[in-house]
């Protein structure tokens, strides 16, 4: 694969896209919207290849979740395009202005970043999410999946190429790598003379291995080793229904929770509750001494480990604190910084844990499963940003801009 001419390629569109006005992008996003739901059933054909290839190769039932695509997730997926045609348009908006002492006229505007690179794995929605993103907010995009959903791949961008094209915009606005090799990965990190970012979307493994081996800046996402914490003073009700949503709507995505910490003086009852929730979907709980005294020989003992990764299934780590202190230093040791809660009715509890907990999300009394960029209004989402640069949480069309200087004088001079 020429890496040098999709660069070239990406560069030449990037022109067009960064001048296109609203009504120009919008028009393509609508296009590209329609073009998914009438493309479903040959989209879903291509899906049930890679699903049937996966099936073969050992995938577990979590991650052919990711990967599966339904008529009703193509569906979601054109929905989530037309949200992001519905949001304001970021380029062009002033920041800030100023006129200075000898009479220039300073103005702060928001620009595209250019040309993003996207790695990804499992996750075919992420093809037309990244594209609807990048394209309202001028960017234009290589994407690169992984082998596992390279056929579903190959047909949403076929699909959104040709929509943009009908609108008159370079096609070349959305690209994909069809190389799913180890190479294609390690020369998209080293395309520093056409990429202006380079964000990945997936596993630990990928997301280390690009920030750690890139050349290109990199925005880094996603790991979610999240937390609930039950404090003394919780309603036990509100904290076993959102410990259960956050486990079991969709255990294989970032913002499902992997690991509780229950307060001592509510333990004895706010445990089996909780279990008695988690039993309904065969969740295994690997606990602490504390919790096997608590809820039996069927807990299975947790390991230093266990607190640490990002199971991605139907398993939950659990521990018993004696204070919300020693709940705060325990996810301040374990977070990877994605999204954590706290379950309380004590006003101070709260303000502790919002003020201390160093993550990208903390929530008070509701589910984990809300850090989505759809959740929190700002369409379709490129990713959740657990880094403190440039971007931090869900990012939308905002987070994917930049922005530069107009500087308007009548002959000033220094």
């Amino acid at each position: 694969m020429d890496f040098d001419i999709m660069g070239s390629n990406a560069k030449s569109a990037e022109r067009i896209l960064s001048v296109a006005d609203t009504n120009q992008k919008n028009k393509a996003l609508e296009a590209m919207a329609e073009a998914l739901t009438a493309n479903a059933e040959s989209i879903i054909s291509a899906n049930s290849v890679d699903l049937e290839q996966g099936q073969k190769n050992g995938m577990t039932e979590s991650l052919l979740d990711r990967l599966r695509l339904t008529p009703q997730r193509i569906e979601g997926m054109s929905e989530g395009i037309r949200q992001v045609a519905a949001l304001a348009d970021p380029i062009g908006e002033i920041i800030e202005g100023s006129v200075r002492p000898n009479g220039m006229k300073i103005r702060r505007v928001r620009v595209p970043l250019g040309v993003v690179g996207i790695i990804f794995e499992a996750r075919p929605n992420v093809t037309s999410d990244a594209a609807a993103l990048c394209l309202k907010s001028g960017n234009t995009c290589i994407l690169r999946g992984g082998k596992e959903a390279i056929h579903s791949n190959t047909a949403i961008s076929e699909v959104l190429r040709k929509a943009i094209a009908s609108v008159g915009l370079p096609a070349d606005c959305v690209q994909l790598v069809t190389d799913t090799s180890r190479e294609s990965a390690n020369q998209m990190m080293r395309m520093n003379k056409y990429l202006d970012v380079l964000i990945p979307r997936g596993g630990a493994g990928l997301i280390k291995a690009v920030v750690e081996n890139s050349t290109v800046p990199v925005i880094e996402t996603g790991v979610g080793n999240c937390h609930v914490y039950v404090d003394k003073s919780a309603d036990i009700d509100m904290a076993a229904n959102i410990i259960f949503n956050a486990k079991t709507s969709r255990p294989s995505v970032c913002n499902a929770i992997e690991t509780i910490l229950v307060h001592k003086d509510i333990a004895d009852k706010a445990l089996p509750a909780i279990k008695a929730k988690l039993d309904s979907k065969n969740v295994e709980i690997r606990g602490c001494a504390r919790t096997a005294e608590i809820l039996g020989s069927s807990i299975v003992p947790a390991t230093e480990n266990d607190y640490a990764v990002e199971f991605l299934d139907y398993i939950l780590a659990c521990r018993v604190v004696d204070s919300i202190d020693d709940a705060i230093e325990h996810i301040s040791k374990y977070s990877t910084g994605h999204s954590e809660c706290i379950v309380t009715s004590d006003y101070f509890c709260a303000e502790k844990f919002t003020s201390m907990v160093d993550s990208a999300a903390v929530y008070v009394n509701c589910s984990t499963r809300f850090t989505d960029g759809g959740e929190f209004g700002l369409g379709a989402e490129i990713g959740i940003s657990t880094q403190k640069l440039h971007a931090r949480g869900p990012m939308g069309i905002r987070q994917l801009t930049s922005s530069k200087f107009i500087i308007q004088g009548d002959g000033q001079i220094r």
